[in-house]
């Protein structure tokens, strides 16, 4: 059975691990099971294919939706989806993917799916694209598409949907999968759309990624087969033989048609029988690849050497992949996985918590694209990379020795089965686009679907069978294989080489056995907040369903009991004044606060025991740092909600400062520090909104001296008068009618002593980087055929004119769409180049910029330049015409009316709202103020902004290289090809 487990609350570590670990884990693809053989009946009739996902299995069927097989093969799946409301999710997966290659034709499947979304045979190279546009349809987001080892799914998320542009999109798409155009023309311009995409990916990360696939599944297509292909088949592929490549594999009996939206499930299956109802097969069935299976005499261990990647380590436990049928008992064996990993995962993290031999380390078993049944342990060492394999290794050992004990496999079957209930509780309000993909999901890995009541009664039944005899078999089984390989990522060859590792591996593991004991925490033992407050006003918000409420310590809530999401309540508490609070030429540790202002404990407890507090209820707590304010956020549900604003008010009143997150913190942004400028991609991740910011401190990154200074003491010294300062204004939205949230918030927020205003510093505007007539250059370490360039405008910001920063986005959405068609479409040099406004509204009259750019050759980047100011002067001196307007505002407009359905927009437009009372008109305004921008509108912001006087740009070019060498190259370019 398909199942989406809880996420980890590891994320933080993810922006410090090194390319080998993150590649490692994006091998891991869910798993794929061979689909059954599609039934033939006579008669398009949902009946006669009711069951086909669930042949042979006994788990209980999701009634909602309904299934059905066309006479030529064709499977699909429908249902009924309110949410959002208008919106009609459309999935077509092919059975298909880069495993189905030969290995001349390595990189097929992907460039047919690129060259599927140009159109199709009835419809103009490109208009595809904007007719969906004028449907209100944004490309890449609401119309995609993936290729897989296994399969190629296209997505459609049509908006606003009238049974017209219903039946024009499957018409369409249908068009597109049947009947691609793939002229030589076609493939010759997607040809470079893909090799701009494998060029952007190229690197250390895709290196390492490639020879760690290579590694682990020897001897098996998934050892290359990389969905991208290569530069040389990819070169070679001509129209006749993606044609061919199309012809084979794209049959109606591979074709799974998944349908979930606001309407008539028959009415879905009316018209996939209409679209695809006459679709025929040319020839017999082709016999699919044997995938192969995992080869024990190949290699044990691989040592990559790559310069400034820091130490990183994968050990992995292969076994030959089976093929399952999905039945209860294979959901149970499923559960206890998850468990037994879940339990190794807590005792790695509770070791890297106490400062051992690892920043960070995980496990994860996954049957991987029908190839491999996989137990990874990703792993990044602090220093010595030989302890930190024992001490992983050791710990796994204890896992398969000793049974754990009923305490410890509770608390990780409570947090499954929260996040299972969660589920069901927001079962009403599952987005159509979700549901459709987690259909597709289950198709590829072979499993069925089973309803959130179905799921949480399946897992109360599982749960009772996890003994501690039981997981130590289940241990025993996912921690042991034929086959053990081991990869180790290093910036300097190791003495012994690939030996040493083996060295390591055949080392007996040392038992760790040091668990997590069980502390006796309770809520109770929390000292009083204070005495409960006392309200001094309660007001309606006009135009919304919602309340302030102050009380008289000077905390306002802006409260919103609604339906929207049934037994669930989001709570967001601001306070202070976030980037306004530092100087903007004075050093700061804002960067710190994401992980370990709340890693580093509350009261009298720390991580561990707010772990255990927690365990199995709906209490979090996450932070951020905005313009305007800190902010500490939460997803919680009724039952939980007093206890949750209990904690949230405590981080403020007694926060606790534990100097392991912080040492954690250091040492993870020194880990990853060298990768930094490893790309053009990571050079702009961590120094644009410095550079834009006139390298304003607030926006610029912590350089590696500042990175070492860090301490506890003077993390301490900066957060605590910040955690303490005010003003406090706190959101409640949700279901609050079985709690009194009035008292909660007396209890906990309003109790609190009045708080004082930090003083801000001078200087309240945030300055845009100075302009230049010729770019900056900055220079990346990574590959010579990769580069960066970005242009930007100042514009301004805050709430004094939100129809302006409205029309910016539209505006930019232009720029975006013509940048797209001459860079992407045309030339094929850019696979995805961008333009964003950015109009914030925590600084009055400043801070705000249009910014254009794109990853390139380092030929490309002169022509990008040109390409970007022929579009800003032309938007200056021509009026956009209606259809062009109408094609980018539209999917703007469409956005904004699917997320005001939801509370998490509305909480995020009324931050502010219970002190300034601009904040409520300018959010009630958006639809009004985006459907009223003229194309007189766009031409005078054009002629307001994108000023030539006022611009700023920045290539990013490979070390050593200038601009003239640029130039150089793209002239040489132009004379090769003639």
């Amino acid at each position: 059975m398909f199942y989406s487990p809880p996420p980890t609350p590891r994320s933080f570590l993810r922006s410090f691990l090194p390319a080998s670990v993150i590649a490692a884990a994006m091998l891991l693809a869910p798993s794929a099971a061979a689909q059954p053989a599609p039934a033939q009946p006579t008669a398009v009739d949902a009946g006669l294919g009711a069951d086909w996902l669930y042949a042979g299995s006994d788990i209980p069927r999701d009634t909602a939706w309904q299934f059905g097989i066309l006479p030529n093969g064709v499977r699909y799946a429908v249902r009924n989806n309110g949410v959002p409301p208008g919106q009609v999710s459309i999935r077509v997966r092919m059975d298909v993917g880069s495993m189905f290659e030969t290995d001349a034709q390595r990189g097929f499947a992907h460039l047919l799916e690129h060259l599927t979304f140009r159109g199709s045979e009835h419809i103009p190279d490109g208009e595809t694209k904007r007719i969906w546009q004028r449907f209100g349809v944004t490309f890449g987001s609401d119309s995609n598409a993936q290729t897989t080892p296994t399969q190629t799914v296209y997505q459609l998320d049509l908006p606003s949907v009238t049974p017209a542009n219903l039946d024009e999109s499957m018409k369409l798409l249908a068009g597109m999968v049947r009947e691609p155009r793939i002229s030589e023309a076609a493939v010759a311009a997607e040809r470079g759309v893909v090799l701009a995409e494998l060029r952007e990916s190229d690197g250390p990360q895709k290196r390492i990624a490639d020879l760690t696939t290579a590694h682990l599944f020897a001897g098996q297509l998934l050892g290359d087969r990389s969905p991208i292909g290569t530069t040389a088949s990819l070169a070679a592929a001509r129209a006749g033989a993606v044609q061919a490549f199309h012809d084979r594999w794209y049959r109606p009996d591979r074709a799974v048609i998944v349908i979930s939206g606001d309407g008539d499930p028959a009415e879905f299956a009316r018209l996939i029988a209409k679209y695809y109802g006459d679709w025929r097969s040319d020839g017999p069935a082709p016999t699919p690849p044997d995938f192969g299976k995992p080869d024990p005499k190949a290699p044990v261990a691989k040592a990559i050497v790559e310069a400034n990647q820091p130490l990183a380590l994968t050990l992995a436990m292969i076994r030959p992949w089976k093929k399952r049928i999905d039945t209860v008992e294979n959901t149970r064996r499923l559960y206890l996985e998850f468990l037994a990993q879940a339990l190794v995962n807590r005792r790695l993290e509770n070791r890297a918590r106490a400062g051992g031999s690892f920043l960070v380390a995980t496990v994860e078993q996954q049957y991987v694209s029908r190839s491999a049944d996989v137990t990874m342990a990703q792993i990044v060492p602090l220093s010595d990379w030989k302890a930190a394999l024992a001490d992983v290794r050791g710990v796994i050992a204890d896992a398969v020795t000793t049974p754990p004990s009923q305490a410890d496999i509770d608390r990780e079957a409570n947090e499954i089965q929260a996040f299972l209930v969660k589920e069901l509780d927001n079962a009403r309000n599952e987005p159509g686009a979700r549901l459709a993909d987690d259909m597709v999901r289950a198709v590829d890995i072979g499993e069925t679907v089973a309803s959130p009541q179905g799921q949480v009664d399946m897992f109360k039944a599982i749960r009772a069978s996890a003994t501690p005899q039981a997981m130590l078999a289940i241990s025993k089984a996912i921690f042991s294989a034929p086959v053990t390989r081991v990869v180790l990522t290093t910036p300097t060859a190791i003495p012994g080489g690939d030996g040493a590792l083996i060295a390591a591996l055949a080392a007996p593991p040392k038992i760790q056995g040091d668990r997590l004991s069980a502390a006796n925490v309770d809520f109770k033992q929390l000292p009083a907040i204070g005495k409960p407050g006392t309200i001094v006003s309660t007001a309606p918000i006009p135009g919304l369903r919602a309340e302030r409420v102050e009380f008289a310590n000077g905390v306002i809530a802006l409260v919103s009991n609604n339906q929207v999401e049934p037994g669930k309540v989001r709570v967001k508490i601001r306070f202070g004044t976030g980037n306004r609070s530092v100087a903007a030429d004075a050093p700061n540790l804002l960067w710190t606060g994401d992980y370990a202002l709340v890693a580093s404990g509350i009261g009298p407890w720390g991580q561990n025991e707010i772990d255990q507090l927690t365990n199995g209820r709906q209490i979090q707590m996450n932070f951020s740092v905005e313009d305007d304010a800190f902010e500490l956020s939460a997803e919680s549900k009724p039952a939980d909600l007093a206890d949750q604003m209990k904690l949230m008010a405590a981080k403020l009143a007694m926060p606790r400062w534990d100097a392991a997150p912080v040492e954690r913190l250091r040492v993870g942004y020194l880990t990853g520090y060298d990768l930094n400028d490893a790309t053009p991609n990571a050079v702009l991740d961590r120094n644009l909104q410095g550079w834009l910011t006139d390298d304003d401190a607030r926006w610029s990154a912590p350089d590696k001296a500042a990175i070492s200074a860090l301490t506890p003491a003077a993390f301490r010294a900066f957060w605590e008068p910040r955690l303490a300062s005010g003003p406090i204004e706190v959101q409640i939205f949700g279901d609050l009618s079985t709690v009194d949230y009035r008292q909660i918030l007396a209890d906990t927020l309003g109790a609190l002593p009045p708080r004082t205003l930090l003083a801000p510093p001078s200087g309240q505007k945030v300055a845009f980087a100075k302009h230049n007539r010729t770019p900056m250059i900055a220079y990346h370490k990574g590959e010579q055929g990769q580069a960066a360039a970005m242009t930007a405008w100042p514009t301004s910001g805050g709430l004094g004119n939100p129809r302006d920063a409205h029309g910016l986005e539209i505006l930019a959405a232009i720029f975006n769409d013509r940048l797209f068609d001459r860079l992407r479409a045309e030339q094929g040099a850019s696979y995805g180049p961008v333009a964003d406004s950015h109009w914030p509204t925590g600084f009055d009259g400043s801070g705000g910029y249009l910014v254009v750019g794109s990853l390139l050759a380092p030929k490309d980047v002169g022509r990008f330049y040109g390409i970007a100011s022929d579009i800003a002067a032309d938007l200056v001196v021509h009026p956009v015409g209606a259809d062009e307007l109408a094609r980018n505002a539209g999917p703007i407009r469409e956005q904004v009316e699917r997320a005001s359905t939801g509370n998490v927009y509305w909480m995020f437009l009324l931050e502010g709202a219970t002190r300034d009372p601009r904040v409520a008109a300018a959010a009630l305004s958006i639809g009004r103020d985006i459907s009223s921008i003229t194309p007189a509108d766009i031409q005078r912001l054009a002629q307001e902004y994108l000023v030539p006087a006022h611009q700023w740009s920045v290539a990013i070019l490979p070390k050593g290289m200038t601009l003239a060498d640029a130039a150089a190259l793209d002239k040489a370019a132009a004379q090769g090809g003639r």
